[in-house]
């Protein structure tokens, strides 16, 4: 690289970044989907909790968990998406990494739940996959702002 070459480089390193409002729309959304799905996560321990028998179990499925269990998994992961949700939609730069993390756990969790209600579980894995793509692919974008 000519000395010239790498001045305009570096100018051009210094210049502002301008964010694009598809990456700005992506990581809002991430974060209302996580708001939304740590509710729904929360709701769904709260059923499991009160009404004990809701959630059935097929047969000789290698994760068996009481629904009591479920029900404390469900609400206290719920209530950390929510929350990083929250944070998310306010700009947090560890909210987006903690974002990822959750989502992750969320969907492996869920995973372990398809036999106890697999329509569910498999929306609830499709909306984390969603919120991972959008932070990971988008939020460098944002945090330049």
């Amino acid at each position: 690289m000519t000395q010239g070459a790498a001045a305009s480089h570096y100018e051009a390193a210094d210049e502002e970044h301008e964010v694009s409002g598809w990456a700005v729309g992506f990581i809002l959304f991430a974060g209302v989907m996580m708001i939304m799905a740590g509710g729904f996560q929360a709701f769904a321990g709260l059923v499991a909790l009160f009404e004990n028998e809701f959630y059935v179990a097929t047969r000789n499925y290698l994760f068996e968990f009481d629904a009591t269990a479920w029900g404390w998994i469900h609400l206290l992961g719920g209530l950390l998406v929510l929350a990083a949700g929250i944070a998310v939609i306010a700009g947090q730069t560890w909210a987006r990494v903690l974002g990822i993390v959750l989502a992750v756990l969320s969907a492996l969790a869920n995973f372990t739940f398809i036999p106890y209600y697999p329509f569910w579980a498999l929306t609830i894995i499709a909306i984390d996959i969603f919120v991972i793509w959008a932070l990971a692919a988008h939020g460098r974008d944002v945090a330049a702002d």
